[in-house]
């Protein structure tokens, strides 16, 4: 008898976010979404965001995309916002494997600090595949073990728009 694959997508939401404006796209949510579905099929799909009482109209156009949205609460720190989710989001993959709710994971983050969660869940025998935001940024500590990885970096115009650049006159003055 074939067993079902449920495969769940845990997104590290701030990671993902960050690469693509570095790499100068602006992430069409929906598109996103639809691309993930397309091509990994998966039962349910996790992004975890820092919590931002200003941000309601982009979660709640992340919930009509289907996205499950699992917050951290923020704090202001020198005027920089604080809402790390790496350890929210290791936990729930976590719970979930001893719930057996997957059978099958797929990680988008390039965090180093997720190499435990990838360890434990190659250990554990659940294939896992990692789609790094970016290639330029995607931890020494992920791509040594031996998992599969796709960078987005190929893939962001299915799912994106080029953020033009800020037209500023030339400053270069011959002599």
């Amino acid at each position: 008898m074939k067993k079902t694959v449920m495969r769940n997508i845990y997104i590290d939401g701030a990671n993902l976010h960050r690469a693509a404006l570095e790499l100068g796209f602006d992430i069409d949510y929906k598109k996103f979404r639809g691309w993930l579905r397309q091509k990994y099929n998966p039962s349910n799909i996790y992004i975890f965001l820092g919590y931002m009482r200003n941000h309601q109209n982009l979660y709640l156009y992340l919930e009509r995309c289907n996205f499950i949205l699992i917050f951290k609460e923020t704090i202001a720190m020198n005027s920089e916002i604080k809402g790390n989710c790496d350890a929210e989001l290791v936990l729930k993959v976590v719970s979930d494997f001893y719930k057996e709710v997957y059978s099958d994971v797929i990680l988008i983050t390039g965090d180093g600090d997720f190499a435990c969660l990838a360890h434990f869940l190659k250990e554990n025998n659940i294939p896992i595949t990692i789609l790094a935001p970016s290639i330029y940024k995607c931890s020494f500590l992920l791509r040594k073990i031996d998992i599969p990885i796709t960078f987005l970096n190929d893939h962001y115009h299915k799912f994106s728009r080029i953020i033009e650049k800020e037209k500023t006159p030339n400053m270069d003055v011959s002599i």
